[in-house]
């Protein structure tokens, strides 16, 4: 009897309408590209100066090494957590001529899975 019961409430079910996600109207305003939806996007640009890149990230750029012009800064990201444990990456800036010629997230070893 349940089976009888489980097989009709599931029939029952797959008549339901999909609520697929509709197109936006005709010259209305249109959803963002999926790329702008990331949580991921980094607002860094080459070409930027040290201070620019600072405004940008949100932080201090931390001296690494390099002569003037062709340095390497650290920026620490707070990018959350729990309450317990902040999550703090490190994102390396290589610049060039003064300009932002790269950069590299360096997320090391997560000392709780070893």
């Amino acid at each position: 009897m349940k089976t009888v019961a489980l097989a009709l409430a599931l029939i029952a079910g797959s008549f339901s309408q999909a609520a697929a996600q509709h197109l936006p109207p005709f010259g209305g305003p249109c959803p963002p590209p999926f790329t702008e939806t990331l949580s991921n996007n980094i607002p860094l640009a080459f070409g930027m100066d040290a201070e620019e890149a600072a405004r940008a990230l949100g932080v201090r750029l931390n001296y690494v090494r390099g002569r003037p012009g062709h340095e390497i800064f650290l920026a620490f990201r707070n990018i959350g957590g729990s309450g317990l444990f902040y999550k703090k990456d490190r994102l390396f800036l290589q610049f060039r001529k003064g300009r932002l010629a790269g950069w590299k997230g360096d997320w090391g070893h997560n000392w709780m899975w070893q």
